[in-house]
């Protein structure tokens, strides 16, 4: 098996041809934004790992712990910003419109959250999920979840803990996400698959590659011969059967990654320009057929005016001709006939 390239040149041919590109981004995108992530060395809220918080088990038996540890979290992704990774993938996804992307922060469209959402709850009750970024996110968490290992224990009771605001229920709410041996959402996961078995470009960028299933999916596809590209601050497990690794922070080598490309340029470049002639034939084309159609309007309406005007008028002319001629005859009709009849008495 043959190292991963790090010649960006060659990376940046590809991805200047391809159709569809994938990305699979996991914490350490985020991390870059001081976002804690709970792993490796050090990785500890107060005495616990992730691993020991993150699950249903863990939930059952002190979801006032749970809960502390999640407002933290949500808490400190409140205070943060997107880093250059994050938004150089949402350019790009802006841009060209072609991607899809797995990543739950940093302003990307189209997000597959495949583990979930801090911003998100469910009720254990009747099934509701919806987002929520309210802040705390209830009236006991507030000043809650210091990481600190001396802090103490808030043990707030289960019945002031986040509660589902659907009509009638008021069941506990946990967190949104999917923790450890729980499996992820069959339709979810299919629309991954379909997303990643249409792309001819993936690209892995601070994930661990560590955690199943999400770590198999950039190998599945690299065994389809298509071109993966891992973007990490180290080599993962699954590094060797990549086509590029690029190594150092995400927020330095994603940029220049994903710039725009010279052949994209001249495409924007073309349409542009095309767009400016557009507007311009148009404006001519514009002034020409309003010109055209205002003087043949005022034409028309003009011969319209004059042709209505003669007709009227003779129409007057006859009717006032035939009205006139009516009454004068019978005028003078009785006129004639009353003289008549007085001279004719007259005589007799």
């Amino acid at each position: 098996m043959s190292q991963p390239s790090s010649d960006l040149a060659a990376f940046r041919e590809i991805f200047s041809k391809a159709k569809h590109v994938a990305i699979l981004t996991g914490a350490g995108v985020s991390a870059e934004s001081g976002v804690p992530t709970f792993r490796g060395a050090g990785g500890y809220w107060r005495k616990w790992q992730a691993q020991q918080l993150a699950t249903p088990e863990a939930f059952s038996r002190n979801p006032s712990r749970v809960w502390e540890f999640y407002h933290y979290r949500r808490e400190v992704m409140g205070t943060k910003e997107p880093n250059p990774a994050h938004l150089a993938i949402a350019e790009c996804q802006e841009r060209l419109g072609r991607t899809s992307t797995s990543s739950t922060d940093g302003g990307s469209k189209d997000v597959l959250e495949i583990h979930g959402s801090l911003f998100k709850t469910l009720c254990l009750s009747c099934g509701h999920e919806s987002a929520n970024h309210k802040s705390p996110i209830c009236a006991a968490l507030e000043g809650k979840g210091a990481p600190d290992p001396n802090t103490d224990e808030a043990q707030i009771p289960v019945d002031d803990l986040p509660r589902c605001e659907e009509a009638g229920c008021r069941g506990l709410l946990r967190p949104a996400v999917v923790w450890f041996g729980e499996t992820l959402d069959s339709n979810l996961l299919e629309r991954v698959e379909e997303e990643l078995d249409s792309c001819d470009l993936c690209l892995v960028v601070g994930t661990s590659s560590i955690v199943y299933p999400a770590a198999m999916f950039a190998p599945q596809v690299a065994a389809r011969g298509v071109p993966v590209a891992e973007f990490n601050m180290e080599n993962t497990p699954a590094t060797m059967r990549f086509k590029f690794h690029f190594h150092g922070p995400c927020g330095t080598t994603l940029p220049q990654a994903l710039a725009r490309h010279q052949s994209e340029a001249q495409k924007v470049e073309g349409e542009v320009e095309r767009e400016v002639e557009r507007e311009v034939e148009g404006e001519v084309e514009g002034e020409v057929v309003v010109g055209g159609r205002k003087v043949e309007g005022e034409v028309e309406g003009e011969v319209e005016k004059e042709v209505d005007g003669e007709v009227e008028g003779e129409v007057d002319g006859e009717v006032e001709g035939e009205v006139d001629g009516e009454v004068e005859g019978e005028v003078e009709g009785e006129v004639e006939g009353e003289l008549e009849g007085e001279v004719e008495g007259d005589l007799k």
